[in-house]
């Protein structure tokens, strides 16, 4: 009764809490498989390679790509970004659904790529751009020419929400992740996300045809 794993792409721009919500969602679901992107940024205060990205030479970075490594990649602010192709391949296989924190760059990619039947895309929109700002300035983890073009991409980033499948208003985290549970919880629930289905129903109308028989026996 295996189902193959769901890819729950989560964009927004910088600062409206999607990587929040991403962390909140494992959380609360345990099998859920975060995708770890590589990156040629250098790593923040409390980083670690492996855990939050893998920490990558613009070199190393290319060669994945050339290598055909990659689901997806992008340059954003200087930097490439990118998800590794076989670690995701592998989970999906198993019926484990992967979460992806990615912009719509990378989004859009995964879409046309080889798992595009098997994907939910959530983009996350600020409940102002004023809110937005103000959400950058207080992880206090970026420098004001940082921040200033961060805020300079949030209008072509919000521009791409017509894009994907569902669109939250992050207004409040507690109640826009429990729409976010509510959202995977349905996709995994379709028809068309449980390949044992026929089979089962064919063993369902199997019972009826053997009561049949017994009752005109």
């Amino acid at each position: 009764m295996q189902r193959r794993g769901l890819a729950i792409i989560l964009s927004s721009p910088s600062g409206a809490g999607k990587s929040t919500l991403a962390r909140r969602l494992m959380g609360w679901d345990a099998t859920l498989k975060f995708s770890v992107s590589a990156t040629t940024r250098a790593p923040r205060p409390g980083e670690t390679d492996g855990v939050e990205y893998f920490f990558r030479s613009r070199p190393e970075f290319e060669a994945m790509v050339a290598a055909g490594e990659m689901l997806e990649h992008a340059e954003v602010f200087g930097n490439l970004y990118g998800t590794p192709k076989g670690p995701v391949e592998a989970a999906m296989a198993e019926g484990r659904d992967t979460l992806f924190d990615i912009d719509w760059q990378g989004g859009q990619q995964i879409r046309r790529s080889v798992l595009a039947k098997d994907v939910v895309s959530i983009f996350i929109l600020p409940p102002s751009i004023a809110e937005l700002e103000g959400r950058l300035r207080q992880r206090a983890q970026d420098s004001e020419d940082v921040i200033a073009g961060r805020m300079a991409k949030s209008r072509d980033e919000i521009s791409h929400w017509a894009e994907y499948d569902y669109v939250l208003v992050n207004r409040d985290l507690d109640r826009t992740e429990a729409e976010l549970r509510t959202i995977l919880q349905a996709e995994r629930a379709r028809a068309d996300r449980q390949p044992w289905l026929s089979d089962f129903v064919r063993g369902l109308n199997g019972e009826y045809e053997a009561r049949r028989k017994g009752e005109t026996a």
